[in-house]
């Protein structure tokens, strides 16, 4: 018997607009502009101690906005029409990033960020898709999970878990600094956002391995159709939005300063 028309089916459902992913991916955006914000009266505007910033408070923050960007990329590897599409804007975007913010500063240079990581583990995935691997099921989901937080320590020399040290990487496989895009920055690399392919390519493939679950599971519409209407617009057009809302805030900012005499 068929399932009734108010769930998604498996692998032969037709791909589509996932409401409550933008919504999600809305929230963070918010989150995002927020943490920027703050980040610029720390940095920028200076009225609020540096010592805030560098907080674990602040760590969770930032952590809470990247790692919900990079997993539901990574799910809408399952719903995209074309994904090979979605990795080259990707890329086309990250790129236009780094020169734009190279001419900037170096202190600015955004290398390796945020947009690159969601470009780079799409193109990956939608290789892998195209060669019919398909993540499906809870032992790669928990696969997924261990390597990538075995490898969160790998852009400062270790592979361990929670604290505990298994490996400790040579300093020489960092030196030649050409493997910053894998997770191995050189001695001279700086990136104002820095999310290399490993270890986020393993969260990103998360993502994707959660949503083939879910689908197989079979959630309702009335799951994927959950939307807050201001966060799902804001979700569906997200690009825009990380690509702007800096050069906005720094204005503002600019505003700021000279109101307090900064």
């Amino acid at each position: 018997m068929d399932r009734p028309e108010s769930h998604i089916d498996s692998a032969n459902a037709p791909r589509q607009r996932v409401r409550l992913f933008d919504t999600l991916r809305g929230f963070s955006v918010v989150s995002m502009v927020l943490f920027h914000f703050y980040y610029d009266l720390v940095f920028f505007i200076g009225i609020v101690p540096t010592s805030a910033f560098f907080t674990l408070a602040v760590d969770i923050w930032r952590a809470s906005i990247s790692w919900t960007f990079l997993f539901i990329a990574g799910a809408m590897v399952t719903f995209s029409k074309n994904n090979i599409k979605r990795a080259c804007l990707y890329l086309a975007v990250a790129a236009a990033i780094y020169i734009v913010t190279s001419f900037i500063g170096k202190d600015v240079e955004i290398s390796f960020g945020i947009i690159y990581c969601m470009g780079a583990c799409t193109l990956i995935a939608a290789l892998l898709e195209m060669a019919g691997f398909r993540p499906e099921g809870w032992g790669w989901i928990a696969a997924f999970i261990v390597v990538f937080l075995l490898l969160l320590g790998l852009s400062r020399g270790s592979i361990g878990l929670f604290g505990w040290e298994i490996v400790r990487i040579p300093r020489a496989v960092y030196e030649g600094g050409m493997l910053s895009w894998l997770g191995l920055p050189g001695v001279d690399f700086i990136s104002a956002d820095y999310y290399p392919l490993l270890p986020y390519l393993f969260l990103y493939l998360t993502g994707w391995s959660c949503a083939l679950r879910w689908q197989k599971m079979g959630f309702s519409h009335r799951v994927w159709g959950f939307s807050i209407r201001p966060l799902e617009f804001i979700g569906r057009h997200a690009l825009p939005i990380y690509v702007l809302h800096q050069p906005v805030l720094l204005g503002i900012s600019q505003l700021i300063s000279v109101a307090v005499g900064r």
